[in-house]
């Protein structure tokens, strides 16, 4: 006997809004026997051909966050009441599955439990932890880029004081004194194959002062994209505008060139070249930068090379890893090779300096022609200082010496 579609998907989620709240989600045993049931209703309703969402086919995204949770017992952290702007703008309970190759991260609806979206951990390539620009409070966007083209760009919101202990259910222990940023964190990191990234005031910190937060060093700027206003953030791994959707993560390798065009009295607009997915390069123009911030822009960029796109594909390489080792040694040899030159040019320099300096006019002639010895170069000056000024003037005044003398 099989239960009608509608039945079967009211009982789902039941049992997912039970396993999230005390006193199942904190007993482990009981956890494993409900998703077990789960396991075993979705497989029956799978071999009779039962639709499990509304009557319709579930979406692809969907069915495999579910597959990658069914396949194994499933515990997740949760932390309820978290304010999503991307991809969708609502309050909603964050999950972050424990099981690192089969878990995901998701947002799931806080009174039927339902994942609304979410993003398999091998599936996550970045995420950057940044503070929300123009606010009176601290608070931060925890941004989660996807692997390729395929995944959804998740972005939420945490606010920057203490972190409430009725709100997040997770192994991980924590200071009541902790951050609630801080304990975020530490809980991605647990998954993450890359650690989250944070802003470095010695990478990046800008010049203009914040209204909002008088006293506290701004690490972005504020810049336009076409008519879209947001903010540039200059990280030690790449370059993030946000937070509109869709977020635009510049990460190093992508990076052919930067350059400046419009510098004006007060701004400057600041051209990103990179290299897209079919290997063709795109100029993207971030205008209206305070020219306060120019000089700390600039050195950010001359730092990590972004200004020579001869550098763009040793860029690549280092993040491909090409050739291993080998590519390595060789580029540390190439870089030897650099530095010798450099130093060589910069003796020869000193050398032409000491000439400089050392250089008489009168000694010109003595040091032209060629074939002299050391020795003879010795008698000459002996010679030379034996006799004195007057063969000097003798030498310069020639013959009308001689007629002076013989009046």
């Amino acid at each position: 006997m099989s239960l009608p579609p509608a039945n079967l998907t009211s009982l789902l989620s039941r049992i997912d809004q039970a396993t999230s709240k005390p006193p199942i989600s904190t007993e482990p045993q009981l956890i494993k026997l409900f998703e077990d049931i789960r396991k075993y209703i979705e497989s029956s309703s799978a071999t009779q051909k039962l639709p499990l969402l509304n009557g319709q086919a579930p979406q692809s995204k969907k069915r495999k966050l579910e597959a990658d949770e069914t396949s194994s017992p499933y515990q997740s952290d949760t932390i309820g009441d978290i304010s999503f702007s991307i991809p969708q703008r609502k309050k909603l309970k964050l999950s972050l599955g424990r099981n690192s190759e089969k878990g995901s991260i998701r947002a799931q609806n806080p009174t039927t439990g339902e994942t609304e979206f979410g993003l398999p951990w091998n599936d996550v390539e970045y995420c950057v932890c940044l503070p929300v620009p123009e606010k009176a409070q601290p608070q931060y966007n925890f941004c989660i880029f996807p692997r390729g083209e395929g995944g959804e760009q998740i972005l939420f919101t945490v606010p920057g004081g203490k972190v409430k202990g009725d709100s997040i259910h997770t192994d991980l222990s924590f200071d009541p004194e902790e951050s609630f940023k801080g304990v975020m964190i530490r809980m991605l990191n647990k998954h993450l194959k890359s650690k989250v990234l944070e802003p470095d005031e010695k990478e990046f910190a800008s010049q203009v002062a914040q209204a909002h937060r008088k006293g506290e060093k701004a690490v972005h700027v504020k810049a336009f994209r076409g008519s879209k206003d947001g903010f540039l953030f200059f990280l030690s791994a790449g370059i993030i505008y946000g937070f509109k959707k869709p977020l635009e993560f510049f990460p190093f390798h992508a990076i052919n060139s930067i350059s400046y065009t419009s510098v004006l009295q007060r701004t400057f607009n600041l051209n990103i070249t990179i290299l897209t997915a079919t290997d063709e390069s795109k100029e993207i123009e971030f205008s209206m930068i305070d020219q306060a911030d120019f000089a700390g822009i600039d050195g950010y960029v001359r730092r990590h090379k972004l200004q020579d796109a001869s550098m763009a594909e040793q860029r690549r390489a280092k993040r491909l890893n090409v050739n291993g080792l080998k590519e390595e040694d060789e580029a540390g040899d190439e870089e030897g090779k650099l530095q010798k030159a450099a130093r060589e040019v910069e003796e020869m320099d000193d050398e032409d300096e000491e000439e400089d300096e050392n250089f008489d006019p009168g000694s010109e002639g003595e040091s032209e022609g060629s074939g002299s010895s050391s020795e003879e170069d010795e008698d000459g000056g002996d010679q030379m200082r034996r006799t004195g000024n007057g063969d000097l003037a003798e030498e310069e005044l020639g013959s009308e010496m001689e007629e002076v003398v013989s009046e």
